[in-house]
């Protein structure tokens, strides 16, 4: 059975990372389409719902890279055939 691998400190420090630009890049991308391109007044494409759900789920990769990764116990064969 493979062992669950606990993520270190850069690998959590790295997700929030993401997460704090994640979330400071779509407000801005939000409040541009709301404000700059006049949302507010009439009706605009929302084009920045592909943008966010594209980095979303690249978070959602993300987090579970950080904190569902199991140890690859074939790891150490394949490096010690690959080496011979």
């Amino acid at each position: 059975m493979p062992t669950k691998v606990t993520p270190s400190g850069k690998d959590k420090t790295r997700f929030v990372l993401h997460v704090v630009v994640f979330l400071i890049a779509n407000a801005a991308l939000w409040a541009y389409w709301y404000y700059g391109q006049g949302a507010n007044e009439k009706w605009v494409y929302p084009w920045g719902i592909w943008i966010t759900a594209a980095w979303g789920l690249s978070l959602i990769g993300h987090w579970a890279a950080v904190y569902t990764s199991y140890e690859d116990s074939g790891n150490a064969e394949y490096l010690r055939q690959k080496n011979n």
